[in-house]
């Protein structure tokens, strides 16, 4: 038993080590090749230095490190196992009568602790960088100011509005003030505004335009608004509070890729997007995957480990390694295949996002039963 546990912990660590330095090395190629292009970018945008491209590029690391760890645990549990099995390790432990299943609980242990970490651990750090790093894309290499750069230059933002219907929207409309024009004291403000409040059904209660909305905490501190009920009659100009779940970030937010929010964040801003009525598909698929990614890790671990324990004296090494290899992009074009077809509300998300990791990971257990009993 003891010769067991300390086979599992050996494997372990050899597939670790092996699994970051293939994060580190896949990760540094892709990052290489991202840095070549913002450069070619911004050869002609005399703003964009080399630091700031150099910049904009080690805030992205963190998210590509995320998109390809699945590959770097394939990669790294490939050579780790065969290069265990070219020396003969594995295959004197399994003579030993140390079934697979004993030295492997080590390595899946791993992998699954590196999809956890990566989801509840990096996932705040990458989108955080992600955001930023977007924003300095926007700002110096695509001339465009996030949310003031809309067609016409105007914001369309719909949320719950409980205030004349229980279950009542609001829709309004406004030209978003840059910051730098933002008078003291003011987070986010519309010039030119208009609103509209609807029933649940959809109904025209009431509209009203107005100078400028302010968002403050929990509200709209509306100015000069003049409203026109039901007999579109209007109403002297006055001062209105709007009650609102909006913020500053969670507007910008929404402009942004779900992979800009972090896996804690998602929940919340979620349920923000149902209740003013817009679709959370995106979103949902986004926080689905987050947290189907450990059962992800542990399936390439498996089929790292079905793909690469064939014994070197039986021929069909290369073949077997290309087979992992295969088989690993295959599983990557099936979960994208279905979060576009999640994404599109073919099939459901939970499903879309779940569907690819249990299917691999059913596979490499089948595999492995197949080649250790048979």
């Amino acid at each position: 038993m003891t010769f067991a546990r300390t086979l599992m912990i050996y494997v372990a660590r050899r597939f670790a080590a092996m699994t970051l330095a293939m994060l580190a090395a896949l990760a540094g190629l892709v990052a290489l090749f991202d840095l070549i292009e913002l450069l070619r970018r911004a050869a002609t945008r005399q703003d964009a230095t080399f630091a700031l491209v150099t910049q904009i590029a080690a805030l992205r690391l963190p998210f590509v490190a995320m998109q390809i760890l699945p590959f770097a645990i394939l990669l790294g549990g490939i050579v780790a196992f065969w290069r265990l099995t070219r020396s003969s390790e594995l295959v004197v432990a399994r003579a030993a009568g140390v079934s697979a299943w004993g030295f492997l609980a080590g390595p899946v242990g791993v992998a699954v602790l590196l999809g956890a970490v990566a989801t509840t651990g990096i996932s705040p750090l990458s989108s955080a960088m992600l955001a930023r790093a977007e924003r300095l894309d926007a700002q110096y290499l695509r001339n465009t100011s996030g949310i003031s750069a809309l067609a016409g230059g105007r914001l369309w933002l719909r949320q719950a509005d409980p205030g004349l219907d229980p279950r009542g929207v609001a829709i309004l409309s406004g030209r978003p003030v840059p910051v730098r024009d933002l008078r003291p004291g003011e987070a986010f403000r519309l010039d030119d505004v208009s609103l509209w409040r609807l029933s649940a059904d959809d109904r025209p209660l009431a509209r009203l335009e107005a100078p400028s909305a302010v968002l403050a905490p929990g509200r709209w501190l509306i100015t000069g608004a003049v409203v026109f009920g039901a007999d579109r009659m209007p109403a002297p100009a006055q001062r209105l509070e709007l009650v609102t779940d909006l913020t500053p970030t969670r507007i910008q937010d929404s402009f942004a890729s779900p992979d800009t929010l972090s896996f804690w964040a998602l929940p919340d801003f979620i349920q923000v997007l149902e209740s003013a009525g817009f679709s959370a598909v995106r979103h949902q698929l986004q926080f689905q995957s987050l947290l189907a990614l450990p059962l992800l890790a542990a399936a390439m671990a498996l089929l790292a480990a079905g793909f690469s324990m064939r014994s070197s004296r039986r021929g069909g090494v290369a073949q077997m390694i290309g087979g992992g290899v295969a088989a690993g992009f295959a599983l990557f074009v099936i979960d994208k295949v279905t979060g576009e077809f999640g994404e599109a509300g073919t099939l459901p998300v939970v499903f879309a996002a779940w569907a690819p990791a249990g299917a691999g990971f059913l596979l490499a257990t089948a595999l492995l039963l197949h080649l250790e009993d048979g």
